[in-house]
């Protein structure tokens, strides 16, 4: 029956955005249909053809507003506690009902809204993606930009010194149209390393500061500006390229840039005006014409609602590919779908383009690698490196045997120091983040039992029946839940039993003028069944010879890694590239643990509680709503969320032309200014 109901829906659905195509001789989709590369006007010519349907505006925002309900920081974020009050102040509930009373010129028009309203939160794991628009297509520039420091310390935006040959190695097809839309006098190539005066006629730093305002993802106003520019990072495929905000947007923002720049080695100025050009991504679905593509794109796959998992034949939930394309990590196996994850949506996916081969670490491999880890060794013999650009992927088994053999054999050939480079780490396996804790330090009393944070879930009413129906009805025997209290431990670590309600009674909290309930505090939940590999007995690693790294965008459970291992263990934190002006956080967006709507849909579903009030509906569009499920308690004040603690990193490492994405570069500088060895 609830298939049925299901399948009425998404055929309602079907129908409404049938409704919704434009009845028009020149079809604004048909003319983007079947092309990879098109041009951003006509990309949203045909996404602002659509006018908004009440039916799939009224289910979205009920679907969001139901949503959060499970989301811990929703009063919080409406005015959020110092160093972060300045960035952090959007009441999500208030700003939902304006837009569902509100009229927009476009469905386009309505999802920009409900995207950056999403977005002013700074919270990475609090977003919404409608899978209609957001990147499928990515709006790109040949020119990405670094923000680098010259001789006299003054930090400049330049175009990357590798920027032609990214982009010649990435869009071959394409590299004619921009270097024809340049004055005869100037070679794309000629572009590399020159500094940018002003884009679009105004200081280079006022776009940089234009686009923090709504790229959203990260508290800290230094990781919104990093996010700007270029950077790197390892992942399953290797080493790949970030192209930065400014030479890749995830919709048709801009159709062109002007700029007024200065080459190397010259002292005139020139004026430059360079298109933006939108690519097709490689899943997105066909289309010929608007009908095709909204039906093909736009309606509920697999996986985008929740399912009873005592009514399907499965044993865990079908994964959501939209999901798993906006989450940053690599995708999970199904099997280890009951891992707790704590992991950014963004929405723009994980990059596949390649980082060039002169950027590439040539320095020794040292086997234990695994999908989104390498281990190298540095010149000096000394000073290891884990390169860990995701703590997700296909299994935590692997990713933990991967990470004690690989710091096992660096300690085997000589190494007393660490670097561990995690440069736009999204976050993924909780345990693995709290194994990697424990490995280098070895046992004490910061890694056990306890390696991570104490966490807390909001508890509202809806939560409190799922927990109901676990303990009376006994709807979850194989615990695959995240509401079964026989996955968790209370503060002292002692394991709840199968008829504990542990959402009774609640923390009652007033937070920003608003009355908010929580459940207790919840301990340790990683060892030791949570690691699939046995720890050493002593440390691996001094804690005063370990540095880590990154841009700033380390998030979710690389948070929980850094800020324990920076606050418990005194390690150093470093930043790369970030403005001198700005203080440098070294993580930003911590959480606890994330989920998205339709695995908590499957809580709602398999406790049966679908029909009632306060449960959202299915969702009818193929979207995403993700939350912060548990929120860590902090370190130094331990009474607080550590989400509203300063994370200010011990060195913000500048950028010169010979050091930018170049990551040997960048470890043998830090070996040289923070480990006690030199390269």
């Amino acid at each position: 029956m609830t298939t049925l109901i299901v399948l009425l829906s998404l055929f309602t659905a079907a129908l409404s955005f049938a409704d919704g195509i434009p009845r028009q001789t020149n079809d604004p989709c048909a003319k983007i249909g079947g092309q990879k590369w098109v041009s951003p006007e006509d990309l949203r010519a045909c996404y602002t053809s659509f006018a908004v349907d009440p039916v799939i505006k009224e289910n979205i925002v009920d679907v969001i507003n139901k949503t959060l309900a499970f989301h811990t920081s929703v009063n919080y974020e409406i005015s959020a506690p110092e160093p972060f009050t300045e960035f952090v102040h959007e009441d999500l509930l208030k700003d939902l009902a304006r837009i569902s009373t509100q009229s927009y010129p476009s469905d386009y028009d309505l999802h920009l809204d409900l995207s950056r309203t999403l977005k002013r939160l700074n919270d990475g794991h609090c977003v919404w993606i409608n899978s209609c628009y957001v990147a499928l297509f990515l709006n790109f520039l040949p020119i990405p930009l670094a923000l680098l420091t010259d001789f006299t310390g003054a930090q400049n935006v330049h175009i990357a010194p590798e920027a032609f040959a990214v982009a010649s190695a990435e869009f071959p097809d394409e590299i004619s149209v921009w270097q024809d839309a340049l004055p005869l006098a100037i070679q794309l190539q000629s572009l590399d390393g020159a500094k940018v005066l002003s884009i679009e006629g105004q200081d280079s730093f006022v776009a940089v500061d234009t686009n923090a305002l709504i790229t959203g993802s990260f508290q800290p106003l230094g990781t919104r500006q990093n996010s700007f520019f270029s950077s790197y990072q390892f992942g399953d495929n290797g080493w790949t390229y970030i192209m930065g905000d400014f030479a890749q947007q995830s919709l048709p923002l801009n159709d062109s840039v002007t700029l007024v720049v200065q080459r190397v080695n010259e002292s005139t100025t020139d004026a430059i005006q360079l298109p933006y050009r939108a690519r097709i991504s490689p899943d997105t679905v066909k289309f010929t014409d608007s009908a095709s593509y909204r039906a093909n794109n736009c309606l509920a796959i697999l996986g985008t609602n929740g399912v009873d998992l005592n009514e399907t034949a499965d044993s865990a939930a079908p994964l959501s590919e939209t999901v798993m394309k906006f989450q940053q990590q690599p995708p999970i196996s199904k099997t280890f779908t009951k891992e707790r994850v704590n992991v950014m949506l963004d929405t723009t996916p994980l990059s596949d383009v390649a980082l060039p081969p002169s950027l590439i670490p040539s320095v020794p491999v040292v086997s234990g690698g695994f999908g989104s880890g390498q281990f190298y060794m540095q010149p000096d013999n000394i000073t290891g490196v884990l390169a860990l650009g995701s703590f997700g992927g296909d299994t935590i088994d692997a990713m933990m045997s991967g990470m004690l053999e690989g710091l096992v054999n660096l300690r085997s050939l000589g190494a007393t120091q660490l670097i561990v480079d995690v440069s736009n780490n999204g976050g993924g396996f909780i345990c693995a983040a709290e194994f990697l804790h424990r490995i280098i330090v070895g046992p004490k009393n910061t890694t056990v039992p306890q390696a991570g944070l104490d966490t807390k879930a909001r508890d509202g009413p809806l939560a409190r029946l799922i927990v109901q129906q676990i303990i009376q009805s006994n709807v979850d025997p194989d615990q695959d839940l995240l509401y079964n209290p026989l996955n968790w431990n209370n503060a002292s670590n002692v394991g709840f039993a199968a008829d504990d309600d542990w959402l009774l009674p609640p923390v009652n909290l007033t937070i920003n003028g608003h009355a908010d309930a929580f459940s207790q505090r919840l301990g340790q939940e990683c060892q030791p069944n949570g690691f699939t590999s046995t720890p050493p007995d002593e440390a691996l690693f001094s804690a005063s010879n370990v540095v880590i790294v990154s841009n700033g965008r380390c998030a979710s459970s690389c948070s929980l890694f850094s800020i324990t291992m920076a606050k418990e263990e005194g390690v150093k934190t470093v930043v790369i590239g970030g403005n001198s002006d700005v203080q440098q956080a070294y993580c930003g967006t911590v959480g606890g643990q994330s989920t998205v709507f339709s695995e908590l849909d499957t809580e709602v579903k398999t406790a049966k509680l679908k029909n009632n009030t306060l449960a959202p509906p299915d969702l009818l569009v193929n979207g995403v709503q993700g939350v912060t499920w548990r929120l860590g308690f902090g370190i130094q004040d331990p009474t607080q969320p550590e989400e509203w603690q300063p994370h200010l990193a011990t060195l913000n490492l500048l950028l010169t032309p010979d050091l930018v994405n170049n990551p040997v570069a960048i470890w043998t500088n830090i070996t040289e200014q923070l480990l006690t060895g030199k390269s």
